[in-house]
C-alpha cells in the first residue's frame, strides 16, 4: 500500500507513522510533501490508495493543490481547525481528524473511507466542494473576541468568551453569567459586545439579552410568539422578543 502524506510540521508528519504502522498489519511505503510544490511532483508521477493531508502547507492550502490536480484516492484530513471547517467537512462527508487525534480516532476514520471506496461510494473532491471548503475556512479565520477582560478590586480577571452563557444590559454596563452561574460585570454596552462575538454561538434574543447556544437547556412557546429559554445554571428564564423569534428559529438551526 502506497500512502502521500501532505504535513508541513515534522512532529505531526511523525505521530502519522506511527498511526500508520499501528493500524496496517502489511508492508506500507510512503512519500512525505511539506510543500504545495513538492505534492504536486508526486501526485503527477505517482498514485496513491490514501492521502492523509494538513490544510495549511509551508507555502500554502492543501486545497489548491487539489483544485489542480484531479485525486481519485481517498483524502483524509488531519488539522487542528474546527468550527466552520468542521461543520464543512461533516456537510460533504470528507473524512476529517481533528488534532490532537488518537489511534482510535486515526483508526475510524481508515476504516470508514476504507468502506466507501469499496463498496464505490466515495466520491472525490470536485472544484464546488473546494470552493466550499475554502469559503469555510474564510469564515472560520474571522476574528471574533476570544476573552474579557475583567476588572475587579482583588485584580483582574479574564474571562473566555466560550464560558459566557448569557449577557444582560445594564445601562453601559453588561452583567454576564458565565458557565457555572456565577455573575461578572463587563464595562461594556450591549451593542459593543454583540459585534465582538461569534454570530454562530451567540445571538441578541431581544434588546438587553444575549444567549450561548452551547448553555441552552430548553427552548418553549410563550405568548404573542415570544420563545422561553432555560439557561445553564440560571434559574430565571429569558425570553425572545416578538420580532426576534422568527430569527432566533432559523439561527437554531443554521
Amino acid at each position: 500500500m502506497n500512502i502521500l502524506i501532505l504535513e508541513d510540521e515534522i512532529p505531526a508528519y511523525q505521530k502519522l507513522t506511527k498511526c500508520l504502522d499501528s493500524f496496517f498489519d502489511i508492508k506500507i511505503t510512503h512519500d512525505w510533501a511539506r510543500t504545495i510544490v513538492d505534492g504536486e511532483k508526486f501526485l503527477k508521477e505517482n498514485t496513491y490508495d490514501f492521502i492523509l493531508s494538513d490544510i495549511q502547507l509551508l507555502d500554502g492550502l492543501s486545497f489548491d493543490l487539489f483544485d489542480k490536480i484531479k485525486i481519485e484516492a481517498p483524502i483524509i484530513f488531519c488539522s487542528a481547525h474546527d468550527e466552520y471547517l468542521f461543520q464543512a467537512f461533516n456537510t460533504n462527508g470528507i473524512a476529517y481528524i481533528l488534532k490532537p487525534y488518537s489511534q482510535d480516532d486515526f483508526n475510524k476514520a481508515i476504516n470508514k473511507y476504507e468502506s466507501l471506496f469499496k463498496k464505490g461510494n466515495y466520491n472525490s473532491l470536485d472544484s464546488n466542494t473546494i470552493d466550499a471548503l475554502k469559503s469555510a475556512l474564510q469564515q472560520e479565520n474571522t476574528t471574533y473576541k476570544k476573552r474579557f477582560v475583567i476588572k475587579k478590586a482583588s485584580g483582574i480577571q479574564l474571562l473566555n468568551a466560550t464560558d459566557i452563557a448569557l449577557i444582560t444590559a445594564s445601562g453601559d454596563f453588561c452583567l454576564v453569567i458565565e458557565n457555572l452561574g456565577k455573575r461578572l460585570t463587563i464595562s461594556q454596552n450591549l451593542g459593543s459586545i454583540y459585534q465582538q462575538l461569534n454570530p454562530k454561538k451567540f445571538f441578541k434574543i431581544n434588546r438587553s439579552e444575549i444567549v450561548n447556544i452551547d448553555f441552552i437547556e430548553n427552548i418553549e412557546s410563550h405568548f404573542k410568539n415570544r420563545l422561553l429559554i432555560s439557561i445553564k445554571n440560571h434559574k430565571e428564564k429569558v425570553m425572545t422578543s416578538s420580532s426576534t423569534t422568527s430569527d432566533f428559529r432559523k439561527w437554531l438551526e443554521s
